[in-house]
């Protein structure tokens, strides 16, 4: 548990097998787990470019302070999780269920132009894809990475994965530890998570794209 250098950088590591594409930057906050020696050297090694935003400049990573809410409060809530098996049951979705949820079966949409029109502010955003859609149409990726991925996609249900996502957080849920003093302030917060399933929205209605 924690923000360790090395744990850190092993799960950098693991990203960055995983990847269908080459690393070629990372950008960090300015916290020690990032802003240590080990990651600069892992960076140099393998030419990998490393830069930090400002202090005190959240909008300089805007992208993933928003994640903060789709992938980690809006899913587990503001609920204490300080022991060990809470934090396995939480890895274990993470790397296996949520995943696979995420990248291939939520769709979302990017801002492609601003247009003024007299006081007023139009955005215009692309049509909605998934991760996996647009790794695909990006270019140097790695073919056979790609083809191991669109047959995994091929395979999964999206309707099983929320069935088994909502189980595992159940069990998640159950496993919060929550200080005596504010069990009662947190404990319509609790309910409501509890209560709630994480349910299929947007997902993909067709995989002809797989075939393009």
């Amino acid at each position: 548990m924690g923000k360790g250098q090395i744990l850190t950088l092993d799960a950098i590591e693991d990203i960055k097998s995983s990847l269908p594409f080459t690393l070629r930057g990372i950008d960090s906050d300015n916290g020690s787990e990032f802003i240590n020696y080990h990651l600069k050297r892992f960076c140099d090694n393998n030419k990998i470019q490393f830069t930090r935003s400002r202090l005190y400049k959240k909008d300089d990573n805007a992208h993933i302070e928003q994640k903060n809410w789709t992938h980690v409060r809006k899913i587990f809530g503001y609920i204490r999780y300080d022991t060990k098996f809470a934090l396995n049951l939480m890895n274990d979705l993470y790397r296996n269920e949520l995943r696979l949820f995420h990248n291939f079966f939520q769709p979302s949409v990017k801002l492609v132009k601003k247009i003024h029109i007299g006081s007023k502010l139009k955005r215009v955003y692309d049509k909605p894809k998934t991760p996996f859609q647009r790794v695909c149409e990006c270019k140097g990726i790695y073919p056979d990475k790609i083809a191991q991925l669109k047959n995994l996609f091929l395979s999964l249900n999206p309707f099983e994965l929320s069935k088994t996502i909502d189980k595992k957080l159940n069990k998640i849920y159950d496993a919060a530890s929550l200080p005596h003093r504010q069990a009662g302030k947190n404990s319509k917060i609790y309910k409501n998570l509890k209560s709630k399933p994480y349910v299929v929205s947007n997902s993909v209605p067709s995989n002809l794209w797989l075939h393009s």
